[in-house]
């Protein structure tokens, strides 16, 4: 006889729970109809995203999934239109509070992080309506990673609009910033392809060196650092780039590669929440 097991959706369901109710308020007003407490209401939200469901969608999962629910505690299931409220009105930093709680209680300490960008669509057309119409790809959202290569979870990230940041170079630094807070103190690598190259760029970071005059470089900073390349490339150190490569696959499999929101403001959240979302998976 199999051992039972449980759904991997009711152990997201419960620890997505966990997380919100350690980070969010019980109900964002105290003249709320608390109906639902709002981590409740956070958790039907990333479940929409983790699904790849919309909210109307998310709304009748939830009424098939009995377990799930009672998991969560929920009585009755939200509706559609208070899933998306509760998207549109809790900040970035609550969000930004939650992956912080999750990565601080994994213990996340890493010594190689890798880097790097990827567009999400902006409109739900396939690939084969828009080459029959000739339609052209115009704009998307452009979306930088931070991933450790031990635990393969993402402790950073950086939106904007694909035109205004096309180069890699901006996401370079917030990357950077955010990643460092779950490395190891004494040493540790940044690891990222040739697009990071230019003034943001530092000396220690695994990134190669753009040949832009088609003649090795000659600057003492850039020398040490092709030099540096060289050696992370016979230590395996640069092959770990990989592992961002594979973090923005499962994404994209599991959660989509369209952006649902209109606003530019809810535009920029989706990727972190599907971050937080691939965090919890892993």
């Amino acid at each position: 006889m199999s051992r039972s097991r449980e759904s991997r959706y009711v152990t997201f369901a419960r620890m997505a729970l966990e997380l919100a109710e350690a980070t969010l308020p019980r109900y964002s007003h105290p003249k709320s109809p608390q109906t639902f407490t709002l981590p409740q209401l956070a958790v039907c939200v990333l479940l929409s995203y983790y699904l790849d469901l919309s909210y109307r969608d998310t709304e009748e999962w939830l009424l098939a999934a009995g377990e799930v629910r009672q998991v969560l505690g929920l009585v009755r299931v939200p509706d559609h239109s208070t899933l998306f409220r509760t998207y549109r009105k809790l900040p970035l930093a609550r969000w930004q509070a939650m992956s912080d709680r999750l990565l601080g209680g994994m213990g996340v300490k890493e010594d190689v992080v890798a880097v790097d960008t990827t567009s999400f669509r902006l409109e739900n057309a396939s690939a084969y309506y828009r080459a029959r119409s000739g339609k052209r790809h115009l704009d998307w959202l452009k979306c930088g990673y931070a991933v450790g290569c031990r635990t393969r979870l993402i402790l950073g990230w950086k939106t904007g609009s694909g035109r205004a940041c096309a180069s890699d170079i901006h996401y370079l630094t917030p990357l950077r910033r955010q990643a460092r807070r779950w490395c190891v103190k004494e040493r540790w690598f940044l690891v990222g392809d040739r697009g990071f190259d230019g003034v943001a760029t530092k000396p220690s970071d695994i990134i190669p060196v753009i040949n832009r005059m088609k003649r090795p470089p000659t600057r003492p900073d850039l020398v040490a650092r092709r030099e540096a390349v060289m050696a992370a490339r016979l230590d395996g150190i640069y092959g770990q780039r990989w592992q961002v490569e594979t973090v923005y696959s499962v994404i994209k499999r599991k959660m989509g590669d369209t952006i649902r929101s209109r606003r530019p403001l809810l535009q920029r959240r989706e990727p972190i929440l599907k971050a937080i979302a691939y965090n919890l998976h892993v």
